[in-house]
């Protein structure tokens, strides 16, 4: 187990080293270089060559690099000028708000998808089987924004028993004290997790029960409980495994379409006003961010892995 961890880690390591360099050069190649980029285009020459010294823009390439280097292992993402923040400050202050959200929609979309797709495979090709996967199949080809806009329209228009939008605090504890305003984004992202993990749950459930081990186990006569939760399920999960570390960048990073549907104050809308106003340093902080989540989620996923399955670790 141990090796296996050390490779999986040094893999990770590699990863996240190639991330660092890619976005290390996307800063060298924005629009006039970092110090129009940052200043505009009409910043004179003098004004820019203060830029360059004061962020070691004017120092060898493998000097910025290190120096690069050196402020992100130091907390240091960059400042945006757009709004005249440090974006470590803004990292700080939104992470938490879109772990909130997320975590909250991954909570409900594992114990709502897991049973379900367990029961779907139970009830293969029977009635109930058609009808929840056709309601599956409309959840995952909605697309994000319309789903959250129909709920909008239903609950706070028309019914008008929720509000449109989510919580506006500035901190994470604010959204903890308005709950009706999370139902409506956390509902939407729920719906389309359980719609995905419950497609993947059902086809690995009926692969696993058409294994020998459950024959074998309905020839010694262990109930049907005891064969799903006790034989099948250890097996059948391997792939919401997967997706649970793929969900890691969302958890972390924020899930910028239901964000800006909601008017949710996260890392998923901070991504997005950073994009309508150019503000460089904080799009290339939240990819390397969201690259590192990323690398950190698949790592996770893979020491998930090595402890349910004891033929990964052999291998």
């Amino acid at each position: 187990m141990t090796r296996y961890l050390v490779r999986r880690f040094g893999q990770a390591l590699a990863v996240v080293f190639l991330v660092s360099i890619l976005t290390f050069l996307l800063l060298h190649l924005l629009p006039g270089g970092a110090a129009r980029a940052e200043l505009g285009f009409r910043s004179s020459p003098s004004a820019i060559k203060a830029f360059n010294i004061a962020n070691g823009y004017n120092r060898p390439f493998f000097s910025q690099y290190w120096l690069y280097i050196d402020h992100l292992f130091h907390g240091n993402f960059g400042y945006s000028y757009k709004l005249n923040e440090p974006v470590s400050t803004l990292l700080s202050m939104d992470l938490p708000k879109s772990a909130y959200l997320s975590g909250l929609a991954l909570f409900f979309t594992v114990i709502i998808a897991i049973p379900l797709g367990i029961y779907q495979a139970v009830r293969r090709n029977k009635p109930d089987d058609y009808v929840v996967t056709g309601l599956s199949f409309i959840g995952y080809s909605m697309p994000t924004f319309w789903l959250g806009l129909l709920l909008i329209a239903f609950f706070s228009v028309y019914l008008k028993w929720l509000p449109p939008s989510a919580p506006q605090s500035a901190t994470v504890g604010g959204a903890f004290t308005d709950p009706k305003a999370m139902v409506l984004p956390v509902l939407t992202l729920t719906i389309v997790g359980v719609a995905s993990f419950s497609r993947y749950m059902r086809s690995s459930a009926i692969e696993s029960l058409a294994q020998d081990y459950i024959r074998t186990a309905k020839a010694k006569g262990v109930t049907q409980r005891g064969i799903l939760f006790g034989h099948m399920l250890r097996n059948a999960i391997l792939p919401i495994v997967t997706l649970l570390g793929l969900s890691i960048p969302a958890l972390l990073s924020g899930n910028l379409i239901t964000e800006s549907v909601f008017n949710y104050p996260g890392v998923g809308l901070l991504f997005w006003t950073a994009a309508q106003s150019r503000d460089y340093p904080t799009l290339l902080a939240l990819t390397l961010v969201v690259a590192i989540f990323t690398v950190l989620g698949n790592f996770m996923a893979d020491i998930s892995y090595g402890i349910i399955d004891r033929r990964v670790r052999v291998s």
